[in-house]
């Protein structure tokens, strides 16, 4: 079944070149070009998969992001000619799920897009139970809702599969590497404080405190891990 791929870029010519990789793929590309449009698209067209560059008229794609991942865990693979590890690092703490810059290859951006596809795929027909509960934690993996006692919390795609795997074996230290795979997949081309910046916000949404956090515990030198005691 293909996937519906939304690209908000300013760029016609990217537009097209981004489209003609992705349709060989057999994915359906819609575009827009200005950041407000790509809402509109976003919200009627419900894409399995929103290709954003940073640099927009009307509304810039980190706006864009933000209110995306206030209403939809839609995957984004961010695509933008800022290449400063502050900028990536806004952009996967605004809840991205990649992050490209350019000069970029179309066939990595179509590899990228593969890959994230086969993520969201795997999660949602991996095995396990219908639920995950350690503490005041509770993870309903089927509708891929988190709750802290009766109130839901909203994280993104990324978020919600790191928190799973550190629950799944509370106790076992996780390395940045190990992470790096099971959660972004051995195609990742990031770098070590990616990790960091996801738990930092999967603390933060969690009413973790920073200095003394609950559940995700860092283990210096080796990792995090999640304690429920």
């Amino acid at each position: 079944m293909s996937s519906t791929v939304l690209i908000v870029e300013d760029d016609p010519a990217t537009i097209e070149l981004v489209r003609l990789y992705l349709e060989r793929d057999g994915h359906k590309v819609i575009a827009a070009t200005d950041g407000l449009e790509g809402l509109r698209l976003a919200r009627e067209e419900d894409p399995d998969l929103v290709v954003l560059d940073l640099m927009l008229p009307s509304l810039d794609g980190m706006g864009v992001c933000r209110i995306l991942r206030d209403e939809s865990n839609v995957p984004i693979i961010m695509l933008t000619a800022r290449a400063g590890e502050e900028d990536r690092l806004a952009g996967l703490d605004l809840g991205a799920d990649d992050y490209i810059t350019k000069p970029f290859s179309p066939r990595e951006l179509a590899a990228r897009v593969r890959a994230v596809l086969r993520r969201v795929a795997r999660d949602a027909l991996e095995e396990g139970p219908a639920e995950l509960a350690r503490g005041a934690i509770r993870v309903d993996l089927r509708h891929r809702m988190v709750y802290i006692e009766d109130a839901q919390v909203e994280l993104t795609p990324t978020e919600f599969r790191m928190l799973t795997l550190l629950m799944r074996e509370p106790g076992r230290t996780f390395s940045r590497d190990q992470i790096i795979d099971r959660v972004f997949g051995y195609d990742f081309d990031g770098f070590d404080r990616t990790v960091d910046v996801h738990v930092s916000n999967l603390r933060r949404k969690l009413g973790e405190d920073p200095d003394r956090p609950r559940y995700i515990k860092t283990i210096y030198g080796a990792g995090y891990r999640f304690d429920d005691a």
